[in-house]
């Protein structure tokens, strides 16, 4: 195992019935900037859970921060804080509004361009403090202090991560998950089990409980997610999938060990470039990338197809072959598809992402940087066809 440092100060309150929390976690002399997406909260319930437990305390509302939180629309909510005094954020709802909440927290204290926080990767001093109230389980976020923004425009987008982006809390209430369309399930159940792959498909390093840990969160995904998609009602499956989800990024499975995160570079450029949901683009470049890339993350695949997947007879590439077949049929048992000509795309899909990755300066990507330009056109042209 890998030298490592582990550090995550994030409070979880997890259960149902879980918001009227919120209050007790927030300052009580601080103007609240409560931010969440398209209004579905409004439909669901949870707005007016918030609202009723912050009665007492002084929110002013953003709302509209998109499905892939977008640079323009975050820097109007960072001129609120800057111009009312906001001293808390509250992001209500899943990984994008908990992401675009990150940018603002840390771009509102940073002196000069906040594109360089992602641009430039440049260090963040000060943030605003933020907990989030989740509603659909799928990135991590929750739990985590990375983001990730586009800037449509000009076809960017990019991470970024401080520890000062932690949420102070988090509520994880599994009764919200009843109002979201299995579309949304499903990507949520695609979503969390790639970030597991991505930091356990690479090659071992004697790390046997970081593994156990990956395996069984993925197992629980397998396992619990068919239902948790089919039966919105379905609570206990609910509870094992949200959490699930937030185990499969903060920070427990990855310490000590190698990651790749190569499939979601690639996957974003689908997704800034085409607009693909999130999860859809990573379940087509997830399978083309352990195909090609076999050579290199074979021994992880041999444990992954034996330990997961239960594959014990055949050779080692039979197990590997079979393991990412059952992986696909897995994505797709959720009406996803996992093949770029199963989406309405240009025929010149493949040059312009390796364009766009060119000129982000993501050439060698990958745990051992292996993943090159040319992989990447390896990768997608097994995909297109």
């Amino acid at each position: 195992m890998n030298d490592f440092t582990f550090y995550n100060p994030v409070k979880v309150i997890f259960g149902e019935n879980t918001i009227s929390s919120v209050a007790k976690e927030i300052p009580e002399d601080v103007t609240i900037l409560m931010t969440f997406g398209g209004g579905s909260i409004m439909k669901n319930g949870v707005y007016d859970q918030v609202k009723n437990a912050l009665s007492k305390r002084k929110v002013i509302e953003f709302g509209g921060i998109e499905a892939n939180p977008q640079y323009s629309t975050l820097l109007k909510a960072v001129e609120i804080c800057r111009d009312q005094n906001i001293g808390f954020i509250l992001a209500v709802g899943g990984g994008s509004v908990l992401d675009g909440s990150k940018f603002i927290a840390a771009a509102t204290y940073f002196d000069g361009e906040p594109w360089d926080i992602l641009v430039r990767q440049a260090r963040i001093k000060k943030a605003l403090p933020l907990g989030s109230v989740l509603t659909l389980p799928a990135t991590g976020s929750e739990m985590n202090a990375f983001a990730v923004i586009s800037r449509k425009e000009i076809n960017k987008k990019l991470a970024f991560g401080s520890p000062l982006c932690f949420p102070k809390f988090s509520v994880l209430d599994p009764v919200v998950t009843r109002s979201l369309l299995t579309r949304q399930r499903a990507n949520g159940i695609v979503d969390a089990f790639v970030h597991v792959t991505e930091q356990y498909m690479t090659y071992p390093v004697n790390s046997p409980l970081q593994d156990y840990f990956a395996e069984s969160v993925m197992k629980v995904l397998i396992e619990e997610g068919p239902k948790y998609y089919a039966h919105a009602d379905d609570m206990d499956a609910a509870k094992n999938v949200m959490w699930a989800a937030t185990m499969a990024l903060n920070g427990i499975i990855s310490a000590g060990v190698p990651v790749d995160w190569a499939t979601h570079s690639i996957g974003h450029e689908l997704t800034v470039i085409y607009n693909t949901d999130h999860a859809r683009s990573l379940a087509i470049v997830w399978p083309g990338m352990m195909k090609v890339m076999a050579f290199t993350k074979k021994e992880k695949l041999v444990q992954y197809a034996e330990r997961v997947w239960g594959i014990t007879t055949g050779n080692d590439s039979e197990k590997i072959n079979k393991a990412i077949a059952n992986t696909e049929m897995f994505f797709k048992k959720f009406g996803i598809p996992t093949m770029l000509c199963d989406f309405m795309m240009e025929e010149k899909v493949v040059d312009r992402i390796i364009e766009n990755l060119r000129s982000n300066g993501f050439t060698a990507l990958g745990e051992r940087k292996l993943v090159t330009l040319e992989k990447v056109k390896e990768i997608l042209e097994d995909r297109a066809s």
